[in-house]
């Protein structure tokens, strides 16, 4: 069955017996916002939360040009967001060939730093062969996808903004996670277990997203063993990173982010008709349509105050404008499962502090935290340079060795610590095969 045919659906009765799509070898990939396998069928919300509404095999590419010897599983599945209205989003599931099907197969869902409102950037477009999704830092994160199947674990890379691109938008991320692994569990192509232990892993914008995972995960979906969460770098307050970054390099991700939560809450889209200049109006409405990437350039260096009629300081203590950075504040729970976080002191990006108060935040509840202030590094290279810690840690989560009670921090470059040279190295074996189309073969950092 086509997309075209797919998108046609109208019966209620096949929910639950999904149609699958075979891999089409060569076709070019529309983006989400026009590919009707992304629209969900008439009477989508009557089926549960992780119910998986179409499936289809793809095919995967290193920056989109590089094929891959892989084929992924999409899923379509229906989901909520923040206001438990049903919302149906996709994630691509890889599987390893040669894992012994008798045996549990942990799965990690990886949340890409989509960081954008453009379809284009969703994981589920920018992953694929002959996607044209240049700017996005998705691609960069293949990588590390596939270093996650070397370790001979599934993974799960969701569109944890929904179809919609709602970057920063608080709970409905976890939502989109969470109902990820459901689905990937209970699709029967898969050969997963809902008994299966799950990892969560995700970096900057990919960090938030799986700490709203880790939040929700005990209330919503309680059934999954979710055994270990790594988050690296994540947002931890959307409006002090508002205030930091402008004006600055990175002044292009607030504006991507106020962008994208304008859809989200209408009170903060009136104030922005009110106080926006012209040029502000249509500068939000282009980066609607912009690459991460392209964003930053485009804005570098500017301050977000020339597209407003006063101080940005100044709207910002507007009580709507103060309503959405309240209601997108993690920390609102702590997280059951045991949590690994990453943060380079020296963040350019970040601001450490906002990360020491969310792990404050945690410890006090009661969390099962390893924090991992890193001396020397900054948010680029941290990235990178913890995977091995990350891999490891889950591992060590997957095979049920025993963490201590409480929290425990740490300091210690990941830069002067051998382990991480040794893990490195395979990493870059790792990557050796990505970027030259080579196959995959298991190799734990």
């Amino acid at each position: 069955m086509d997309s075209d045919s797919l998108a046609r659906e109208t019966s209620v009765e096949w929910i639950g017996q999904a149609p699958h799509q075979p891999l089409r070898s060569g076709d070019r990939p529309l983006r989400p916002a026009e590919d009707p396998f992304y629209e969900p069928p008439v009477g989508f919300q009557h089926a549960v939360a992780g119910t998986v509404l179409r499936s289809r095999e793809v095919e995967l590419a290193f920056m989109g040009l590089i094929p891959q010897q892989l084929v992924a599983t999409q899923l379509l599945y229906r989901t909520v967001d923040r206001n438990n209205v049903p919302q149906a989003t996709v994630t691509t599931v890889l599987v390893p060939r040669d894992r012994d099907r008798t045996r549990p197969c942990p799965i990690v869902s990886y949340q890409c730093a989509i960081d954008a409102v453009d379809s284009r950037c969703f994981p589920s477009y920018a992953l694929r062969r002959r996607a044209w999704a240049h700017g996005s830092f998705t691609q960069l994160e293949f990588v590390l996808i596939a270093a996650i199947l070397a370790q001979g674990w599934a993974v799960s890379i969701p569109d944890h903004e929904g179809c919609g691109g709602h970057w920063g938008a608080p709970y409905e991320p976890g939502y989109f996670v969470l109902d990820g692994v459901r689905a990937a569990q209970g699709a029967e192509q898969l050969g997963l277990s809902p008994d299966d232990p799950v990892g969560l892993w995700g970096y900057s914008g990919g960090g938030l997203a799986t700490a709203w995972a880790a939040e929700v995960s005990s209330g919503y979906a309680p059934e999954l063993n979710v055994v270990g969460v790594a988050l690296g770098s994540p947002v931890g307050d959307l409006g002090n990173t508002l205030q930091r970054l402008n004006g600055s390099f990175w002044s292009g991700l607030p504006a991507i982010m106020i962008a994208a939560l304008a859809r989200v809450y209408p009170e903060l889209d009136k104030v922005i008709e009110e106080h926006a200049t012209v040029n502000g109006r249509a500068l939000l409405h282009s980066l609607e349509s912009a690459s991460t990437a392209a964003a930053v350039l485009r804005l570098h260096h500017r301050a977000l105050d020339t597209y407003i009629d006063k101080p940005l300081d100044e709207l910002i203590e507007h009580p709507a404008v103060q309503h959405v950075f309240d209601d997108t504040r993690l920390g609102t729970a702590v997280p059951a499962p045991p949590v690994l976080m990453v943060q380079a002191i020296h963040d350019q990006v970040i601001s450490v502090e906002d990360i020491d108060t969310l792990a404050e935040t945690y410890a006090a509840g009661g969390a099962r935290l390893t924090y991992h202030r890193d001396l020397l590094s900054e948010h680029i290279l941290l990235h990178p340079l913890s995977a091995p810690m990350v891999l490891d840690w889950l591992r060590d989560r997957f095979a049920g060795r025993p963490l201590p009670d409480g929290a425990v921090q740490s300091q210690w470059p990941a830069l002067l610590n051998p382990k991480t040279y040794l893990g490195l190295a395979r990493l870059g074996v790792v990557a050796a095969r990505v970027i030259t189309g080579g196959a995959l073969r298991r190799l734990p950092l």
